[in-house]
């Protein structure tokens, strides 16, 4: 590896270029964020058993972590290729900047969106059954009781429901992601001492956006979750460019497992997680900074972070992950995750439905079994219907649409078909 230029194959190095191809659709990540988005439903409807198959019981981190590296590695991986020196010489900066902030755009409007719905939903369960606690769960006192106020915040992004709250943060990091992205081509180590950086001072110095008309900050802090798309949007750049910025190495897959392991104990085994939370204790007593000594999510914990860093990076390394991935029998996974922001929203919604269903209902135990698993299958549903919806969209025109019209003025234009994700 060339000195000069850190983090670029020997080859791109040395002729100051970088290779991107083409490269075959990872059936990993589509299966992975398929399996975070189920999961993110799940943990979103409070109570039920299904909770325990989710990956917080594995430890520390949930749904969430995995759902914030996945999109790091799909950003880089789909929008790395216009930021390479050649395409923004022959097409311009914009042309690769525009799809990330348009993205962002979309991102905002169904935050929009959901939160309209989520209040619509609660309002309707007060009306049903009049009790007065739906017009104060999940963050909906404020808009209920000091109006005008709270919906000042919600365009603002400075007000946000609870289970409403992610993308609030992932539309700011798409922002940010074009000055990281030429960041990255050129010197990613710098990029993830920077990342890591600004997750670290955020934690000493509790750094957030703040809150209106709330008091505090984002539940998802920007400034720390950047850290993990950061992880994420390295390792689909790398990708993207033909070689792994985080090295296959026997030593760091021990040393994952390890990790695991660990957690697991710390979890687990009886008395030792309270010794050692006991421990993290002292030392935050001692000044080592609180986001390195405590379990807080929205500032990223360090064993948060450390947990997802540590299991994706011993997935990555299985070759059976793969193949298993791959299998038809992931495909359901697969397909839930190639359509993310429609299965997030649809399960946001599905999930707060849920939630209003088992509190006007305490009496029907049934519901904790039942419910969720049919939103489940509501979600695999909705994704059949988009991907049936994308191909017929995407399909070329037949003969009989590239025909002229045969009635009318005479100067009707041929019929077009086209798609735009």
């Amino acid at each position: 590896m060339q000195q000069h230029n850190p983090g670029l194959p020997p080859a791109a190095a040395a002729v100051g270029t970088v290779r991107v191809g083409k490269a075959p659709r990872d059936p990993r990540i589509d299966v992975f964020r398929g399996i975070a988005l189920v999961m993110i439903f799940i943990n979103h409807v409070p109570g039920n058993p299904y909770e325990y198959l989710t990956i917080r019981n594995l430890g520390f981190a949930d749904a969430a972590e995995a759902f914030f590296l996945m999109s790091g590695i799909a950003a880089g991986l789909a929008y790395t290729p216009r930021f390479i020196e050649k395409d923004r010489m022959s097409h311009g900066l914009w042309r690769a900047i525009a799809p990330l902030w348009k993205r962002a755009w979309s991102l905002y409007v169904v935050q929009i969106a959901l939160s309209a719905v989520a209040l619509g939903i609660f309002a309707a369960a007060f009306q049903i059954t009049t009790q007065a606690e739906f017009l104060t769960k999940i963050n909906m006192r404020q808009v209920f009781q000091n109006p005008t106020q709270a919906l000042i915040g919600i365009p603002l992004l400075t007000h946000q429901f609870g289970y409403v709250n992610i993308l609030p943060a992932y539309s700011v990091l798409l922002v940010c992601a074009p000055a990281a992205i030429m960041l990255g081509l050129r010197r990613p180590r710098l990029l993830l001492a920077l990342s890591l950086t600004l997750w670290l001072v955020t934690g000493i110095y509790r750094l957030n956006l703040p809150n209106y008309p709330n008091p505090g900050g984002w539940f998802f802090n920007p400034f720390a979750w950047q850290a993990i798309f950061i992880c994420g949007l390295l390792v689909g750049l790398s990708q993207r460019q033909g070689y792994r910025f985080f090295p296959q190495s026997r030593a760091l897959f021990w040393l994952s497992v390890t990790v695991l392991l660990g957690i697991l104990a710390w979890k687990y085994v009886p008395g030792l997680g309270q010794f050692l939370n006991l421990q993290m204790h002292h030392l935050r007593e001692a000044g080592v900074p609180f986001n390195l000594t405590s379990h807080d999510k929205t500032y990223l914990s360090a064993p948060r972070f450390i947990h997802i860093l540590a299991l994706g990076y011993f997935l990555s390394q299985l070759p059976t992950v793969t193949r298993m991935a791959a299998h038809r029998m992931a495909s359901p996974f697969r397909l839930i995750g190639q359509h993310g922001l429609l299965i997030f929203a649809s399960g946001t919604v599905l999930a707060l439905f849920c939630q209003t269903l088992m509190l006007a209902k305490p009496e029907a135990v049934w519901m904790v079994w039942v419910l969720p698993v049919l939103g489940t299958g509501a979600l695999l549903g909705i994704a059949r219907i988009a991907e049936a919806s994308r191909r017929v969209l995407s399909a070329p025109p037949t003969a009989a649409e590239r025909q002229p019209a045969l009635t009318g003025t005479g100067f009707e234009k041929p019929l077009t078909v086209q798609s735009k994700l």
